[in-house]
């Protein structure tokens, strides 16, 4: 049966070398990935998927909270025969790298967690998603795309970065973001599941986030008990996509470190 899952599967596994599984972010797809892709599938296995709700993946309206994404990517990887990998996610595909981590820990060799937040959400967070999740569904994405383009990438941003940007948002559909959005707001509490993490992590932010600014990755990495930190300069939320080289830098040298 084919997996649920519409996803990209790049490179080859080599004994020296662990797949990165990439995560991507709301509302946006495995494409926000591409200069990793582009990067890492020289030298090992890169499996990027598109979560549901999004990308070329199936939508499914309602209320998708973090534990189900989790469990597609389960299944995923189960069915791609990735048993043991480095896995990666930003901001929402932060918060599912986390619920991976607490529903099938074993399996991960490193951790990386870029412009995210463990912690629960407000009861104002809350309404907000939901009253989000209403909006996107009564009036669709361009509007939204429109006001948190440069909150979501510096106002610096190379054009054809902000493009890409705002193709993802208005190409997602709004039923699979409201669903998101709505099981994010009930998502959990991962403080406590960070400092039982055991494996190296990498923590990863834009220097100008609104959304996780740096005193949230500096909480991540104090909770963590073997992480670095990095911050990068000159970028907001989606630093892979702003500022790749840098990115790729530190996550080659993290890489390194993991398979030492």
């Amino acid at each position: 049966m084919a997996p649920f899952l519409a996803y990209t599967d790049k490179g080859s596994d080599t004994p020296q070398a662990l797949p990165l599984v990439l995560v991507h972010g709301h509302p946006f797809d495995h494409t926000m990935w591409t200069p990793q892709i582009e990067a890492f599938s020289a030298t090992r296995r890169v499996i990027a998927p598109d979560l549901r709700g999004y990308g070329a993946s199936p939508v499914v309206p309602g209320v998708t909270p973090l534990s189900r994404f989790a469990e597609d990517l389960e299944e995923l990887l189960d069915d791609l025969k990735a048993d043991a990998f480095v896995l990666a996610g930003l901001s929402m595909g932060g918060q599912i790298a986390m619920e991976c981590c607490a529903r099938f820990g074993d399996r991960v060799r490193g951790l990386v967690l870029a412009d995210t937040s463990p912690a629960p959400e407000t009861s104002g967070g809350r309404t907000a998603r939901n009253d989000m999740a209403d909006r996107l569904l009564a009036e669709g994405m361009r509007g939204y795309a429109d006001e948190v383009l440069e909150k979501m990438v510096a106002p610096t941003a190379p054009p054809e970065v902000k493009a890409h940007v705002h193709r993802m948002m208005t190409s997602t559909d709004p039923e699979g973001a409201a669903a998101a959005l709505r099981g994010r707001a009930e998502r959990p509490d991962y403080r406590p599941l960070l400092t039982r993490v055991a494996v190296p992590a990498l923590v990863v932010v834009g220097e100008d986030d609104a959304y996780t600014p740096v005193s949230d990755a500096e909480a991540m990495h104090a909770l963590l008990p073997h992480s670095v930190l990095h911050v990068v300069r000159d970028a907001a939320h989606l630093p892979n996509l702003e500022r790749p080289t840098e990115f790729n830098e530190a996550l080659a040298r993290f890489l390194t470190t993991v398979e030492a």
